[in-house]
Order: structure tokens, then sequence, then C-alpha cells
């Protein structure tokens, strides 16, 4: 299936032309304690790749004019962003250990679920060889610094961005835009654009091409959280915009032609998936939209026909033991992908394959232990019924009347529903992924 039906194209065709109304428009706000106060302008409609620009700027003008809600969930967004004001920045180079290419600016990460088999000593400092136990975390893995720091410059900067465009405080803009350029732009403090040592093994591998879902479940918030910088954020400065787009265009270019990029493009389960919502992502916010689309029509058939089953289960994913995470994690990407889809003109939601499966089945398979009307009755060591909140919101969107009606019923993730504010999903029970 192509292009969305015509009459979704005039919705948003609509959207996009009352926002661009709206934000001229001079609407008087409740007079204040200090006056009567006009309401600001939503300023220009961010070009976003996974949220939905159009939608961003609507929300923003409901805030001004006082929604009650959306101002209660504005709350639990600055709530995380005022934690992340005292974190950071960060950057790869701040670590102790040195990757085999012997240069720090390379990431470098462990194998979460990997772990010694034999005791630490002197002549076997890393307790080598080492044996997998699948869904065991290895604690080892965090003490080397990249993965955790990273995961911290996705989440942080994404929160930031976010709680500058709604509430305009200056302080979110300028670190989001800090964290970023530390990372990604500064030449000292840059991290170079591969992931040729991602999950290493000790002994075993230098690295893996499997180590780049350290990055795709993560990496489109920051596509989008610069989206947001873009539109006018002070701190974030033309220059920081063409270093972070250049740095996106050499690693796409990574992504797409290293061995270890194509390895994990043929993947089957989770990190094809992932893989392939990543690549159509940074080609989406570099101008790429012709690779983005390729991309997202191959998905159907390589992906949900391959990976989805006509009940709406994903096989693969069952026979993990954190299988209900695996469900709704490899759903992550999907939900994410249909999004970008929207943007290049790809309809993910409403394909249905030969066999009879679609993203629809798949969400509609957590409602009862999302809702807890039933228990999930497949193996899953840690169960979290939020992990699905965002998918089941997504769905709903894209129209599935079952996941509209379980939207009252899910339980709320940590820190609160943000999706009115950022209706893009977020695996909200991360673990390091393997």
């Amino acid at each position: 299936m192509g292009a969305p039906p015509a009459g979704r194209g005039r919705i948003a065709r609509a959207i996009v032309a009352a926002s661009a109304l709206l934000a001229v428009l001079a609407i008087p706000a409740a007079p204040s304690a200090q006056g009567a106060e006009r309401v600001r302008q939503s300023g220009p409609v961010p070009r976003t790749v996974v949220l939905d620009g159009p939608r961003l700027s609507l929300t923003k003008l409901k805030l001004q004019l006082g929604d009650r809600n959306l101002r209660r969930t504005v709350r639990d967004l600055t709530t995380q962003a005022d934690q992340w004001m005292k974190q950071g920045p960060w950057t790869v180079t701040d670590k102790d250990q040195v990757p085999p290419s012997g240069d720090k600016h390379d990431y470098f990460s462990q194998a979460p679920y990997w772990w010694p088999s034999q005791p630490k000593t002197e002549d076997n400092p890393y307790g080598c060889p080492y044996v997998q136990k699948d869904g065991q975390r290895n604690p080892d893995v965090d003490k080397m610094t990249d993965r955790p720091e990273v995961g911290k410059v996705f989440e942080s900067a994404y929160e930031l961005s976010l709680a500058w465009y709604y509430t305009g405080k200056r302080a979110y803009a300028e670190h989001a835009a800090d964290i970023l350029r530390t990372w990604f732009v500064t030449p000292a403090t840059r991290m170079n654009p591969n992931l040729n040592h991602a999950q290493f093994i000790p002994c075993k591998y230098d690295g893996r091409s499997i180590g780049i879902i350290d990055f795709s479940q993560g990496f489109t918030s920051l596509l989008d959280a610069a989206a947001l910088l873009d539109t006018g954020a002070p701190g974030w400065s033309d220059s920081d915009h063409a270093g972070f787009r250049t740095w996106n265009k050499q690693f796409l270019d990574w992504l797409v032609n290293s061995d270890f990029g194509k390895e994990e493009g043929a993947a089957e389960n989770n990190h094809g998936t992932f893989y392939d919502m990543q690549v159509a992502a940074i080609a989406t916010a570099v101008g790429d939209r012709d690779r983005a689309r390729q991309v997202l029509r191959d998905a159907r058939t390589k992906r949900i026909d391959t990976q989805i089953a006509a009940d709406g289960t994903q096989p693969q994913e069952l026979k993990r033991t954190r299988s209900f995470h695996y469900s709704t994690f490899n759903l992550v990407a999907y939900t994410r992908m249909a999004a970008i889809g929207k943007h290049v003109g790809v309809d993910l939601w409403h394909y249905t394959g030969p066999r009879g499966g679609n993203l629809f089945k798949a969400v509609d398979v957590l409602l009862p232990a999302a809702t807890g009307a039933a228990s999930w009755p497949y193996p899953e060591l840690d169960f979290r019924a939020y992990a699905a909140s965002d998918i089941v919101h997504a769905a709903a969107d894209a129209g599935d009347r079952k996941a509209r009606a379980a939207l009252p019923k899910l339980q709320t993730p940590p820190g609160g529903d943000l999706w009115a504010l950022r209706p893009a999903v977020e695996q909200l029970d991360s673990i390091a992924q393997g």
C-alpha cells in the first residue's frame, strides 16, 4: 500500500493550514496577576522526523490558550527536564577504556547478556571465555561508560528540547544544545560516526553488528530534538545545525555501506526492524526521502510479512525470556517507522501481509495484559504493563478501536503519560537490549 488515502491527505493539509493560521492570530489570554497578556505565536512548524510537527504546533497553541490537562502534562515533562539540567553534557572521549582502534572518539560498549565463565585473575582479567545468558544483564557492562552516557544524551536532549518548545524557558534549550554539540559536533569531544566497537565480547569480538541497536533504539529522538531546536532555540546556532547534519550524513553512509550495517540490515528480528527505522529516519532528516521511502516500502514484505503472524503475535520475540518486553520493543520500531511513513507517503498501519499479519493485530495482542484483563501467557522475567502504553496510544491514533477503548485502562508509565506532548512511541521499560 502506498500513499495514505486522499481523505487523510486533505485532513493533514487542513491541520497544517489551521496551524499556520492560528500561529499568526493575536488571541488574548486570560489576564494574569501582572495584567492582560497575549498568547505567544507558536513559531515555525517543527520539521520533525517521527513526531508530527503540525500536531506539536497545535498542541503548543492549546497549551498557550490555557488547556488545563496539557498544563498538568507539561509539569510532568518539566519535572524530568529539571533533573537533566543538573547533568551533562557527556562526551565519548571521557572514558577509561580505550577501544581496539586506539581512538577514544570511537564508541565502545560491551554485550549486555554475556558473562564470564571463569574467575577473573591477573592472567585472565575478564574471566574468559564468555557465555550468553539471554535476558540476564551483566553488571560489568555499566563499567564501560559510553553506553549509559549516550542513553542519557538521547533522553535528556529530547526532554529538554520538548520542555523548551512548550515553555519557552531558555535554559532548557541551551542545555539541550550543549548536550548535542558536545557529543556530535565539537571536534575535541565528538564521537566518530561509526559503531565499529559496539557490544564487544571480551576475548571473542572487538565489536558486533548487533551493537548498532545501542543507537537505533533511541537515536531518532535526537533527530526530533534537533528539529525542535531548529525552530529558533537559543544556544543552537546555524553551525551547530550544520555540524549535526554532517555527522548524520556520515553515520548514514556507515550504516548503509559498512559490513556491520549490512549484517544488521539482514537481521530478521527486532534488530532488523530497528535498523530499517534508523536508516529511514536519518535519511528523512538529511533530505534523502527517496531512500527513506524505499526502506519503508520494503519493510512491508521484509519485516511485517515475516515477523507478524496472522493472529498478531511476533513468534521470534515470543522465544525470548522477556517476551512482553521484546514484543513491545519491536513495535516501538514499527510504530516509529509508521510515523516516518506519514512524512514520506508510505502507509504501514493499513498494510496487511498475505498471511494476514498487520500492525493493528500486533498491538491488539498486547491489550489484555496491558490493561490487566489477563496475564501475559508467554515467558517474561520482569513484566511491566506500562511498556505498551505508547504503542496503544499510537494504534488508537491510527484508528484502532480496540486500542482506543483500552486507553483509560492502561498503567501510567513512571514519570507520567506524556503522549499528548510527544506523540511518538518510547521504550518505556528500557533495558539493555541484545
